[in-house]
């Protein structure tokens, strides 16, 4: 029985997609990657949470509004 999970090359791509829109903006929220992707929130905060991991981007504030993420330099 094969389990169907996201494809991990449109994970990389919408990583992508996430990183050029930081680079024009200067700094993304999570609801601006919900409707760059039109993912869920949760969606939004994984792909953030990665690429934050990875040394991609930083996040900026703790909690709720006062969150948004810039590239890491």
């Amino acid at each position: 029985s094969s389990i169907s999970k996201p494809d991990s090359g449109n994970v990389e791509a919408n990583k992508q997609k996430i990183l050029k829109l930081l680079e024009e903006k200067g700094d993304v929220t999570n609801n601006n990657v919900e409707e760059l992707l039109s993912v869920s929130d949760a969606t939004a905060t994984r792909y953030l949470d990665e690429l934050e991991k990875d040394g991609r981007i930083k996040q900026i504030g703790l909690t709720g509004h006062y969150v948004y993420y810039e590239e890491v330099i």
